[in-house]
């Protein structure tokens, strides 16, 4: 985006899971500050990638590049640099705001002497003043979704990997926590974000859409669309679709064998 190095770089990722094949030539990057969103039917590689991607999995083919680190030569190192949530959240529910915190702050590796200041960070990303012992499990879902993610930011990571994270939770706190996604691409980090959702994808810098473990198309919503219609007759063509009926198209020729 702005002509740095990328910060994720991937190159033929292929992962096989007895005879299913989970990932499949997968190729793509992102630079710093870049919100990339992933989208795909359940099933279609997602969270695979991620869990590769964040040195949870091993690649069984190509490689990926997290923070220039290798992710099948050194797990630990990438790490120890990223920033991850999953659509569980990772909460623990019978521990209190603040002492989740200071938990994943010790795990993360917060020095000692920062984490007052990065635990009151968090708690004010998440709109969570005077809730500080409150007990987690007693949270709506928006207020662990912002939580979560401050808890996966403490240690002031460069990348932030999201798998799914705002499954099940109500539209408002959706849009909220898409606010914090873009403040944080705003600030440098690069974001990749699994969603299932049309009206999150539209908030991404590009979008890559993945069908059977296969990167099948790759780009701004806008190109997408475009890409959607290149192959529609001259009648189809006079409304651009939707990013959903996009994503329909896409899918589908690419099932076919005739991605446009």
């Amino acid at each position: 985006m702005n002509g740095a190095a990328p910060q994720i770089v991937v190159e033929g990722l292929g992962k096989r899971f007895g005879a299913f094949t989970a990932l499949d030539g997968v190729g793509f990057s992102v630079a710093p500050g870049e919100v990339m969103g992933f989208l795909g039917p359940n099933g279609a590689g997602k969270s695979t990638l991620i869990r590769i991607l964040c040195g949870l999995l091993r690649p069984g083919a190509g490689r990926a590049l997290v923070a220039g680190i290798d992710v099948a030569r050194d797990p630990e190192a990438v790490r120890a640099r990223i920033g991850y949530m999953s659509q569980r959240f990772s909460l623990y529910n019978d521990m209190s705001v603040v002492e989740n915190l200071r938990f994943f702050g010790g795990v993360y590796g917060v020095p000692r002497q920062q984490m007052a200041e990065r635990v009151r960070f968090a708690v004010e990303m998440a709109g969570l003043d005077g809730r500080e012992a409150t007990l987690v499990r007693t949270l709506a879902g928006g207020w662990k979704q912002r939580l979560a993610l401050g808890a996966a930011i403490l240690h002031r990571p460069r990348i932030l990997f999201l798998d799914e994270p705002t499954s099940g939770v109500d539209p408002v706190s959706r849009r909220r926590f898409w606010d914090l996604i873009q403040t944080l691409g705003g600030e440098g980090v690069s974001v990749l974000v699994s969603t299932h959702y049309m009206d999150e994808a539209e908030y991404c810098n590009r979008i890559a859409l993945i069908n059977r473990g296969r990167l099948i198309a790759l780009g701004t919503p806008r190109e997408l669309k475009q890409l959607a219609m290149a192959d529609q007759a001259d009648a189809a063509r006079a409304a651009e679709p939707t990013l959903e009926d996009s994503f329909v198209r896409l899918v589908q020729a690419s099932a076919a064998g005739s991605a446009p």
